[in-house]
């Protein structure tokens, strides 16, 4: 073989890189690639362009009403609802963990509670989802639902008032 047929098969050859160059600006080409037995070059031209696709922001078009204040209880922070006592004798059940409230099991079934019904301590009142787990909530405390302070599949947080229940309609 002479000289000149192996620098015209090389792949590395400057002056086949040179022309190869000019095509890749004449075409406005990126990148070449080229492999011949073992050999192979791959040019690239200009820096890679990174695409941010923009992003949409949905403005909130829900309001809902501030969670009325919880009392401060001497207890801290537990993983049971807390009752507390409000109006002398009504007590508020409020939420053990931040999650989702569920007033039912499905949505094809009867809610757990529903107002004027009497709970015992073992009764489960509504189910939170957290991180995936459905925990069921009991009253803990004996009487009469008086008032339900959430909506089914509204986002909560821990210590928010859930429901309140009167020991004496029992």
């Amino acid at each position: 073989m002479s000289a000149s047929e192996t620098k015209s098969d090389d792949v590395f050859d400057v002056e086949r890189i040179r022309r190869l160059v000019q095509l890749m600006e004449q075409h406005d080409l990126r990148e070449i690639d080229l492999r011949k037995s073992e050999q192979r070059i791959r040019l690239c031209r200009g820096a890679d362009e990174v695409v941010l696709a923009p992003r949409a922001t949905v403005p909130d078009t829900t309001t809902r009403p501030p969670a009325p204040p919880v009392p401060a209880t001497g207890a801290g922070r537990t993983t049971e609802p807390a009752a507390t006592a409000v109006d002398d004798h009504l007590t508020v059940i409020t939420s053990p963990m931040v999650g989702t409230y569920y007033s039912r099991a499905n949505p094809n079934m009867e809610p757990y509670v529903k107002v004027g019904d009497v709970v015992e301590p073992e009764t489960t009142i509504c189910v939170i989802e957290a991180m995936k787990v459905f925990n069921e909530i009991p009253a803990e405390t004996r009487g009469k639902i008086v008032a339900i302070l959430v909506e089914d599949e509204e986002p909560i947080d821990f210590g928010r008032p859930l429901f309140k229940l009167d020991p004496r309609g029992v």
